[in-house]
């Protein structure tokens, strides 16, 4: 297997940790130690003080799985398997994926949903989403000539990073239905599910609705807490959760302890945090409207999690805009290249407390 750079991840690990101003973080605003464990109750509070370093269930702890199921309509722990949200995906393509298959995405996308399958030896087809009306499309004729007989898998991802692309049931139903008509699986990238700016706007987990359906999610993203590295796949499909676990024994063999011991208590307080989240990245979505105006932005809405994805329409390049951002003013700005995205946009992260900070740089 020889995969492709990283070119986003890549990035920011040269530019992440000595930049002043993070304008393109996909993540909410973390917590510490402290303010998680006071949200534990006294049963995992004390869990936690006895928490030993030893390995755990492949699968992941049974609480934690448990709750995870929860979170779906039709799942049980057992349909539920542990990772790195990013390992998930490794995982996932590995155990369903052979050379000479065919996968369609929805694009942008986040390089690790294109990259891994090209590594295996698929054809990779891009089924673009495209600006209207102020925001976001998805062309369903488009997708369903993209889904094809011999399609074995459809990877979406909403709500939609770079985007916030969310689409509406009807249109989300009818994605399912091209892929259950192909007989392809399907695999809904849900990291920033929970966090729609309009809760009644939320579509059903990919698993819930589809026996081909996968859902991915973890708590890095909505949750803000990707220090934990927890994540997990949902899935009906017994044989491929097997397959899935037999991927997983190449790369990590099980969680952190303490990873999951933390995550149960976050997942316990989900209402608390995510609200506190969400306030957050709406505070930031209409601060970032206000700053990314004409004549040298333009902004497009997003619908749900924590990014938004606005062009520059100013002198030169986007490239030329972050590389002038990052070195006059200390601010690192993502353009849309590095999610294999052509033309002028950039991504903005809504979800950290200090996106006012940075957007004042902007207009000094």
């Amino acid at each position: 297997m020889r995969i492709e750079p990283f070119r986003l991840e890549r990035y920011f690990a040269k530019h992440e940790f000595t930049t002043r101003y993070l304008l393109s973080s996909s993540d909410c605003e973390s917590w510490s130690l402290g303010e998680l464990l006071a949200m534990a109750s006294p049963e995992l509070r004390e869990a936690w003080e006895r928490q030993r370093f030893g390995y755990t269930d492949s699968l992941g702890h049974f609480g934690l799985r448990s709750r995870i199921a929860g979170l779906y309509e039709s799942i049980t722990p057992e349909q539920v398997l542990t990772a790195a949200p990013e390992e998930a995906i490794f995982i996932l393509m590995h155990a369903l994926l052979e050379a000479g298959d065919r996968v369609a995405v929805l694009t942008p996308a986040y390089q690790s949903l294109t990259a891994v399958a090209r590594s295996i030896g698929c054809e990779v087809i891009a089924v673009p989403l495209a600006v209207a009306d102020g925001g976001w499309s998805l062309d369903l004729d488009r997708l369903r000539e993209a889904v094809t007989p011999s399609t074995r898998l459809l990877v979406v991802n909403f709500p939609h990073n770079p985007t916030g692309y969310l689409p509406t049931p009807e249109t989300f139903a009818a994605i399912v239905d091209a892929a259950r008509h192909s007989d392809a699986w399907l695999l809904c990238d849900e990291m920033y599910r929970l966090l729609e700016h309009e809760p009644t706007s939320r579509l059903p987990a990919a698993v819930d609705v589809y026996e081909k359906g996968v859902s991915l999610s973890g708590l890095s993203k909505s949750f803000g807490l990707p220090g934990l590295r927890v994540g997990w796949l949902a899935a009906r499909d017994s044989a491929l959760l097997d397959r899935c676990v037999g991927v997983k024994d190449y790369t990590t063999i099980c969680g952190s302890a303490p990873s999951e011991a933390l995550a149960m208590i976050a997942l316990d307080a989900s209402g608390l945090i995510l609200r506190r989240n969400l306030d957050i990245v709406l505070r930031n979505r209409d601060a970032a409207r206000a700053c990314f105006a004409p004549p040298n932005y333009r902004w497009l809405q997003p619908a749900g999690g924590s990014t938004g994805f606005p062009m520059w329409t100013g002198p030169g390049s986007v490239e030329d805009f972050a590389a002038a951002m990052l070195a006059e003013r200390q601010v690192l700005a993502v353009p849309g290249g590095l999610f294999g995205w052509p033309g002028s946009h950039f991504r903005v992260g809504l979800g950290r407390e200090n996106l006012p900070e940075v957007l004042a740089q902007l207009v000094l």
